[in-house]
């Protein structure tokens, strides 16, 4: 983290949104890779090339229900002409000890079956009597209702070339490709195809722990009644939701009342389950930002167990509107990572996705591409130009159409508008030397879904 030293009063630095952002991912490292079972594993970064061990599929065998047949003995066969062969018996996916299939023979086999020696191709049931001596049929009589179907004669109507409704062994993958490659998200094709290659676990990076909390005593949970003074706690909702999809482990902690020293204890308790810990209000100059009071000299404790040892957590001011005020260091003796966020919802939330997202990413061990949300430029489809601040890099909600090229603002600039912010899918940003953004200008959008 940097040296810059923060001071309650007096004069302090200005970060820009990138100083602050290179600070916080020049801190947060990528998890240490552990070796997961493949459902524990979904969502974590593969640290590792998997290799395939053996060939997908492993044999050769039917796509159709049908019958196993020699391509010789179904040549030129048609309805008026069919090829009537002899049924050796049945052939079933998982069984063992195939049937040879000679001249003049046919094996019934089902999707997914082993290819019997001595067959060539697979005839579709629907091209055949089923057996039954009519005909072209549907499908095939169950084998536990009728098993003499496997036996008998069957008549096929159409011809198969050698190959046909044959999935060749190896024609996924053979033994010896690489499966899948290092910093691979493992989501469910992913994990399919090692289970399909036998693999039970798998080496990665975990999915990072984060602990999301608000403060404030005006704040009360979701469901309960408001008394006057009041209002309900969405922040932590929020960061607790946009955490997971970022693609962390996410716990959400009860809002914490404006006391320093029971935030000093709730962060203490919760470091144990955290890889990272974001707070959310708190951080600005009022005489009860509690998350300010309890943090900003916590690095001089000499206490070696709690937050204090290995703590260090800068308050600063940013180049940006929303979300000017902004807390970073690591605290306890595992030096976890805090990120402390202003209170308003749309500064919390913009906050997150500039500053949080990208360390919950890096955390996971993406590779840099894919640590930041995407970006595009747009036409500005607005009624009247967009003002924003001399200095200062403004973050505007909007509605991105990307058939169009362009992005519509939704809502205003304050800072607590939640229902715009529900209805918007990126942020128009405003350089910090734009004052003003006529319609129809083109600007940068961060896509947010």
């Amino acid at each position: 983290m940097s040296s810059t030293t923060t001071h309650v009063t007096g004069q302090q630095h200005v970060w820009s949104v990138a100083e602050h952002l290179e600070d916080i991912l020049a801190t947060v490292r990528p998890l240490e890779p552990i070796e997961l079972q493949l459902l524990d594993a979904q969502g974590c970064v593969l640290v590792e090339d998997v290799s395939v061990p053996l060939a997908l599929p492993p044999f050769d065998n039917s796509s159709m229900d049908g019958y196993a047949v020699r391509a010789a003995d179904v040549a030129g066969a048609s309805e008026e002409f069919p090829a009537v062969l002899t049924v050796v018996g049945d052939v079933a996916a998982g069984q063992a000890g195939r049937l040879r299939v000679g001249p003049g023979q046919a094996a019934r086999i089902m999707t997914g079956a082993p290819l019997p020696p001595g067959a060539e191709a697979v005839v579709p049931v629907e091209w055949t009597d089923g057996g039954l001596g009519e005909g072209p049929v549907s499908g095939m009589r169950a084998h536990s209702a009728a098993p003499e179907g496997a036996s008998g004669e069957v008549r096929v109507h159409r011809p198969a070339e050698a190959r046909a409704h044959v999935r060749a062994k190896g024609s996924d993958v053979k033994t010896g490709d690489r499966a899948l490659e290092a910093g691979t998200v493992l989501g469910p094709p992913q994990i399919a195809l090692l289970a399909a290659i036998g693999r039970g676990t798998v080496r990665v990076r975990p999915r990072p722990r984060v602990v999301v909390m608000s403060t404030g005593s005006e704040l009360i949970q979701p469901g309960e009644e408001l008394a006057e003074g009041q209002i309900y706690d969405s922040n932590s909702f929020a960061l607790t939701a946009a955490a997971r999809d970022a693609g962390a482990i996410a716990y959400r902690v009860g809002a914490v009342a404006d006391d320093a020293e029971t935030l000093r204890s709730t962060i203490e308790d919760q470091l144990i389950r955290a890889d990272l810990i974001v707070t959310t209000g708190g951080v600005s100059v009022g005489a009860y930002d509690v998350v300010k009071e309890a943090l900003t000299s916590v690095g001089d404790s000499e206490d070696e167990t709690g937050i204090g040892a290995g703590s260090g957590v800068e308050f600063r001011k940013l180049a940006m509107q929303p979300g000017k005020p902004q807390g970073f260091g690591t605290i306890g003796p595992e030096h976890t990572p805090l990120l402390a966020l202003p209170g308003n919802p749309v500064s919390s939330y913009v906050s997150f996705e500039l500053f949080v997202r990208p360390a919950v990413r890096t955390l996971m061990g993406l590779p840099a591409a894919d640590v930041h949300r995407p970006s595009a430029r747009a036409v500005l489809k607005s009624a009247k130009a967009l003002s924003s601040p001399a200095g200062r890099r403004q973050f505007l909600r909007g509605t991105y159409d990307a058939e169009d090229g362009t992005v519509t603002p939704v809502g205003g600039s304050g800072s607590h508008l939640v229902a715009a912010l529900a209805h918007a899918d990126a942020l128009i940003v405003l350089p910090e030397k734009t004052t003003s953004a006529e319609p129809g200008a083109e600007v940068d959008v961060v896509l947010l879904g």
